[in-house]
């Protein structure tokens, strides 16, 4: 297997065997490793004048999406790794500037690359799978950029976001990577645009929807949800409650709301997640009126939200 045989060369070792597949100088070449499909390989391009960025991005998030600052999983010791996880998910990203670059410029263009990345993980809303944070990248990132070295050419010096050329560097990378995770892991609206999406972070799977519902209806019920599981994993007005709720639990773990209306706050959005699923808005206050929250257990009153709204649409004939 690859792995095996990259684990038994060394990443080193590796590198130079690539190199010499390929026929290519090991001194002068950077290898990239990934288990993405080069098929579902993103590129975008962006021009400004006498400028051209080019972003090439691999992309796989669904086993190995992390948040900066997350729990690590592996440590680095003088003899070696002491413990490696069984992860997968890389995102790695090729920059191409057309114009020289001077060293503080490549360097920003590394930071512009990382925070176009970044920005496309938020704007998907993919979940860290070691927090309950969302995802800034994958622990196994790598990232190229490649610059002409002509000394008698003008060489850039700003890459930062404030400057056009950082303004195309964000741009084709943040738009590659989206791309890149469409392709590669699905995550397109109609998927992103679920209970399970918004929720992942905190604990809600398909598995765990299912389990918990089974304790809460009856035979009839349960079988009838089962069937028609997708239309309320993505009823969108119940979607857009679960991510209302995701973002208040962010708030109340980052201090910014107050414990102490935590637990009014998410029943809000659960009523309204059982309002929605119901298709009877006007029976929000009731079912308000009927949750429960517990901050430090939310999901049950998510459980408990859909139960409501699901009994309540077929008690009415819907």
């Amino acid at each position: 297997m690859r792995g095996s045989f990259i684990m038994r060369l060394g990443l080193d070792g590796y590198h130079d065997s690539v190199c010499a597949e390929l026929e290519l100088d090991s001194s002068s070449a950077a290898v990239m490793g990934t288990a993405a499909s080069m098929v579902y390989a993103a590129h975008e391009q962006a021009t400004f004048e006498n400028l051209q960025v080019d972003a090439i991005v691999t992309a796989g998030v669904e086993g190995n999406a992390t948040c900066a600052g997350d729990p690590a999983q592996w440590v680095e010791t003088p003899n070696g790794w002491n413990k490696l996880a069984e992860v997968a998910g890389t995102i790695n990203t090729i920059v191409v500037v057309n114009q020289p670059l001077k060293p503080e410029a490549q360097i920003r263009a590394l930071l512009t690359a990382t925070e176009g990345k970044s920005a496309a993980l938020m704007e998907l809303g993919v979940s860290s799978r070691y927090s309950r944070d969302l995802a800034t990248g994958t622990g196994t990132d790598q990232i190229c950029l490649a610059a002409p070295m002509d000394e008698g050419q003008y060489a850039y010096g700003a890459t930062n976001p404030h400057s056009k050329l950082g303004e195309l560097i964000g741009r084709v990378t943040r738009t590659a990577t989206i791309n890149a995770l469409r392709w590669q892991n699905g995550l397109e609206p109609s998927i992103t645009r679920s209970l399970i999406h918004a929720l992942r972070r905190f604990g809600f799977s398909e598995s765990a929807f299912l389990n918990a519902m089974r304790q809460r209806l009856d035979d009839s019920s349960m079988e009838l949800l089962e069937k028609n599981r997708n239309s309320v994993l993505f009823e969108p007005q119940a979607a857009a409650a679960a991510y209302a709720f995701a973002s208040v639990l962010d708030r109340i773990r980052f201090g910014v709301l107050p414990p102490t209306i935590g637990s009014d706050v998410l029943r809000q959005q659960a009523a309204t997640i059982a309002a929605s699923l119901s298709t009877q808005i006007e029976r929000w206050s009731t079912f308000w009126r009927q949750i429960e929250v517990d901050v430090n257990q939310p999901m049950n009153a998510i459980y408990d939200a859909i139960r409501l709204g699901w009994m309540a649409k077929w008690e009415s004939g819907g």
